[in-house]
C-alpha cells in the first residue's frame, strides 16, 4: 500500500515537474507602437501577472514603425518563441503581419487595433481583443452633453475641439461616436473644428488645437474629443495656453491612463472633466493567458472580444478604477 502511494505521489511530482518544465519553455511575444505611453506599459504588467502565474517567459517590445515591428517577429522566432500578441503601429500593415507570423511558425493576436486587409476590411482570422470604439465614444458625448445642460452653456456658443488621427479606424470611431451624440443633442456641426495631430500624444494634440484655438478666437466655451487621454489633455492645455479657465472647457478623454489620473489628483480642477476608463488588466493580462493556452492547450481564443469602459469622473475615479479591477 505504501509502495502504491509513493508511486501515485512520484507519478504526480513528474505530472508538476514536466508542466512547469512546459511552460518555462513557452515564450510569448508583446509587442506595442508606442511604449512609453502609459496603456501600453499598464498592459505589458499585467502581462507579466499571466507570465508569472503561469511560469512562461514574456518578450515585451516597441515597435514604432513597420520595419522594427518586421524584424521584432524574425527575432521572435529566432529566439524560440511560439507566439505574440501585438498592436501594430500601423493597420494596413496586416497581410504583412500574418505572412511574417506564419513564416516564424508563430501564433499572432491582436490587441486594441485590428490588422486590415488591403482594402481597410478587418482580418477576421486573427483574434483580436479591441475596444467598442463606437459605443465608449458616444459615452463620451453623453457626459459632455449632460455636463454642457447642468452648466447652462447654449451649444451654439460653444465650439468642440476634434483631435483627430484619421489614420486609424479605432480613433475615427470613438471620435465620430462621441461626435454623433453632440449632434444629436443639438450642438452644431459648423462649431466643430478638426484639428488633426501628427501622433497620439499630448505635445502633437496642444500643437493642434493651439491652432484651431487661435483661429477661433471669438469662442469663449470648449469641449474636446479625440482617440485617447492624452489627445484630450493636449487640447485642455491648449486652452490653458491661451487664457481660456478651467470652468469653460469640458474635456473628457479614453482610456483612464496616469495622465488622466493625475489630472484628477491636482488641487484645482481642470478642464479635464473625465475619461472613459478601460482596464488595461483584459487587454495585457487576458490576451497573454488566451495565447499561453492556445500555445499549451490548442484552445485557440475567440475570434473577437470587446470590452467596455465605464465613465470616472474627478469626484468617482477610485471607485471606477477598483470596479474593474485595476486597483
Amino acid at each position: 500500500m505504501c509502495f502504491i502511494k509513493a508511486a501515485i505521489l512520484a507519478g504526480t511530482v513528474a505530472v508538476f515537474a514536466a508542466t512547469s518544465a512546459f511552460a518555462a519553455d513557452v515564450k510569448i511575444g508583446f509587442i506595442v507602437k508606442q511604449p512609453e505611453e502609459p496603456w501600453f506599459q499598464d498592459e505589458w504588467k499585467f502581462a507579466d501577472e499571466a507570465a508569472k502565474e503561469k511560469g512562461f517567459t514574456l518578450v515585451k517590445i516597441g515597435a514604432e514603425d513597420g520595419e522594427k515591428l518586421q524584424s521584432a517577429i524574425d527575432n521572435l522566432g529566432a529566439q524560440g518563441a511560439q507566439g505574440f500578441i501585438v498592436c501594430t503601429p500601423d493597420v494596413k500593415l496586416g497581410p504583412g503581419i500574418v505572412a511574417k507570423a506564419a513564416a516564424n511558425h508563430l501564433k499572432v493576436m491582436t490587441v486594441d487595433d485590428r490588422l486590415a486587409n488591403a482594402d481597410g476590411s478587418p482580418i477576421e482570422d486573427v483574434p483580436h481583443m479591441g475596444i467598442s470604439a463606437t459605443k465608449i465614444g458616444e459615452a463620451v458625448g453623453q457626459t459632455i452633453v449632460d455636463e454642457i445642460k447642468k452648466r447652462g452653456w447654449d451649444m451654439k456658443d460653444v465650439g468642440a475641439i476634434r483631435v483627430s488621427y484619421d489614420q486609424l479606424p479605432t480613433a475615427v470611431d470613438r471620435v465620430d461616436g462621441a461626435l454623433s451624440v453632440l449632434k444629436a443633442n443639438g450642438f452644431p456641426e459648423a462649431n466643430i473644428f478638426d484639428a488633426p495631430q501628427a501622433k497620439t500624444d499630448t505635445e502633437a494634440a496642444l500643437n493642434a488645437s493651439t491652432v484651431v484655438l487661435n483661429k477661433n478666437a471669438g469662442i469663449k466655451k470648449w469641449v474636446a474629443v479625440g482617440l485617447n487621454d492624452e489627445a484630450v489633455l493636449g487640447a485642455v492645455r491648449a486652452t490653458e495656453s491661451v487664457g481660456i479657465p478651467a470652468d469653460s472647457m469640458i474635456g473628457v478623454g479614453i482610456g483612464g491612463a496616469d495622465s488622466a489620473i493625475n489630472e484628477f489628483k491636482k488641487p484645482s480642477a481642470t478642464g479635464f472633466f473625465g475619461t472613459v476608463i478601460i482596464s488595461p488588466k483584459r487587454h495585457g493580462y487576458e490576451t497573454a493567458l488566451n495565447m499561453y493556452d492556445w500555445i499549451a492547450n490548442g484552445k485557440e481564443p475567440e475570434k473577437l472580444i470587446l470590452t467596455a469602459g465605464q465613465i470616472a469622473l474627478r469626484d468617482n475615479y477610485e471607485t471606477v478604477r477598483k470596479d474593474l479591477g485595476i486597483e
